[in-house]
């Protein structure tokens, strides 16, 4: 079964997202022939290239709320076993960070991919790294086992910039509109950071309509789910 998860780096929900799949993929009885790939989304294309404080840019565009609304994910991540600093998370530009997951899933596999992803998502919330800056971001890729030297060589030209963006517009091309968006099989879409429960049906759904090749078709949105 393949499952490809659209996400940003700079999305709270998409890291809570990844560790509620994570759960329920534990509990998988196939788990073992689950392939995890992580396709872009950017949430704020337009980030500019120097980053920002995160407080400043989301009451900018939230106002007062934006307060409250920090507040509840840090708390909801406590939950889910991630720390969200948002004191001293950046509000960066995205792009760069995607161009190096795909060098990871081209290059490394999934599973290379997977482990970056997670590095990345914890050195933007937990860590205050710039992932917009190429020197931060080979620090991260070369400690989550990519090639540092080729890291640096892939980062300080255009290269896999092309095909983000193709995958970017592929997205948008599928309908998806907010993130984290989770497509099995190319046919079945789940979007948002759903509970583990959740998940774990949808798996179980998915691998039987599969092996009884029955079509089928599923959005599940927010609290619901049908497949």
């Amino acid at each position: 079964m393949k499952v490809e998860i659209w996400s940003d780096i700079a999305c709270p929900w998409c890291f809570v997202g990844k560790r509620r799949f994570e759960q329920a993929l534990d509990r998988f009885e196939g788990k073992d022939g689950v392939e995890i790939v992580y396709r872009p989304y950017q949430l704020v294309p337009d980030a500019p290239a120097t980053a920002s404080p995160h407080r400043e840019w989301l009451a900018e565009r939230y106002g007062p709320q934006s307060v409250a609304m920090d507040a509840r994910v840090t708390e909801l991540g406590r939950t889910e076993g991630i720390t969200f600093d948002f004191d001293t998370a950046l509000h960066a530009n995205t792009l760069l960070g995607h161009r190096l997951l795909h060098l990871a899933e081209t290059e490394y596999g999934a599973e290379v991919q997977g482990v970056l992803k997670e590095a990345l998502l914890k050195a933007h919330f937990s860590d205050g790294v710039d992932v917009g800056d190429r020197a931060a971001l080979t620090d991260v890729a070369a400690a989550a086992g990519l090639d540092r030297d080729r890291v640096a060589a892939y980062l300080a030209g255009d290269e896999g910039a092309e095909e983000v963006r193709a995958q970017i517009a592929e997205g948008r091309e599928l309908g998806i509109s907010a993130v984290p968006t989770f497509v099995f099989e190319g046919k079945w879409a789940v979007q948002g950071g759903q509970e583990a429960d959740t998940f774990l049906r949808v798996l179980e759904q998915v691998a039987a309509e599969t092996a009884t090749e029955t079509p089928a078709g599923a959005v599940c949105d927010d609290d619901s789910c049908a497949v």
